[in-house]
């Protein structure tokens, strides 16, 4: 009786995995790979790559473990950042502290990642630069249109006594920024038409991130700007409740944007960062040798990060176009800078730090 008992329950469970499997079958079939399956997807090859890395990842026994999300897959630039710094600390601290990552929004959306660091509840995070206006009104003015000209502009300036000045008014919030990392110079995609001028946006749903210069910047150019985290941000564009949005050309590689995008436009309207970001509280706890270790260790994780996106841009560039995307390489960048110059005017506050920006850029000359 047992021995038959045994043989119809391994029957009975062959049948309910043959069942399942023709279940999960058909509804791929039927319904097509939406967005949120693709993220479903890429958060699974996560899952798996990491547990086929727990023998080499794992932190030494005894470390004080510490988690970092993000909102991006592991083929961003984040992702480089996060392991670059990771590997720093682990190896500066002697394994005493582990620094573990979580991509793909695992922890929540940048704004979410930003408020649990500072009730305490996550460690450390890398944030896109749009949400820091929330936390710190002066922030913003990294934000505004057509600030710098240059990669080699943006590092004098964020690497010198105005990136760390602006990093330290996060403190208020119960922030730490450590370094600035890179997102790098956005630009524009639609799946309507090319853009060659300011005047060509006029109309169209843009999504952006959520941040009042850029809503505001884009206003200026008659656009419905449409705030929104990414995660949704990516579903709207494949469903086409938004016509375009606007990122670096990493971004709009690593997410496979021609799906849903045709038309690239160069316009690199603003430069955007990625801070390296930690819980304030967490951060005072540490006695200072260990502060300062996170903060050089962050540092040469930005530097490696932003030479990797260096690297990177041509051949994603060139993927682009080989996917079919309509590159418009030269706008007319002047119709973009008039038709924006009404947001200086709007966020009249941060004319001091413009003119101290500007100052520094000079000097560079």
């Amino acid at each position: 009786m047992k021995k038959n008992g045994k043989m119809m329950a391994l029957a009975l469970s062959a049948m309910l995995a043959l069942s399942m499997t023709g279940c999960g079958s058909s509804e791929s079939q039927s319904t097509g790979t939406t967005a949120d399956q693709k993220e479903t997807t890429a958060a699974e090859a996560s899952a798996e790559s990491k547990e086929a890395d727990d023998s080499k990842q794992a932190p030494a026994e005894g470390a004080t473990v510490f988690k970092l999300g993000t909102t991006v897959n592991e083929q961003d630039s984040f992702q480089v950042a996060a392991e670059k710094f990771a590997e720093l600390v682990a190896e500066r601290t002697n394994n005493a502290y582990a620094i573990e990552i979580y991509p793909n929004g695992t922890l929540g959306g940048e704004r979410d990642m930003l408020e649990s660091m500072q009730i305490g509840t996550l460690d450390m995070g890398i944030i896109t630069s749009g949400p820091f206006i929330n936390f710190s009104s002066a922030m913003g003015v990294l934000d505004m249109p057509y600030l710098f000209a240059s990669n080699e502009e943006a590092y004098a300036v964020l690497d010198g006594e105005i990136g760390r000045e602006l990093l330290d008014t996060l403190e208020d919030s119960g922030l730490k920024g450590l370094a600035y990392a890179e997102r790098g110079f956005r630009n524009l995609t639609n799946s309507v038409k090319p853009i060659q001028t300011a005047a060509d946006l006029s109309g169209m749903t843009i999504r952006i991130m959520e941040n009042d210069v850029y809503t505001a910047s884009f206003q200026a150019m008659n656009v419905n700007a449409t705030p929104m985290a990414w995660a949704d941000a990516l579903t709207a564009l494949q469903q086409g409740t938004v016509q375009g949005q606007e990122n670096p050309i990493n971004v709009i590689y690593s997410y496979s944007l021609w799906e849903s995008q045709k038309y690239v436009t160069l316009d690199r309207h603003s430069y955007s960062t990625a801070i390296i970001t930690m819980s304030a509280a967490l951060f005072d706890s540490l006695d200072a040798d260990t502060q300062q270790i996170f903060l050089d260790a962050a540092q040469e994780a930005a530097e490696y990060e932003r030479a990797w996106v260096a690297d990177q841009e041509s051949s994603q560039l060139q993927a682009l176009k080989d996917n079919g995307m309509e590159v418009i390489e030269n706008p007319d960048l002047a119709s973009f800078k008039e038709a924006v110059q009404p947001v200086y005017d709007q966020y009249s506050e941060y004319s001091d730090y413009v003119a101290r920006i500007q100052e520094v850029i000079a000097n560079m000359q």
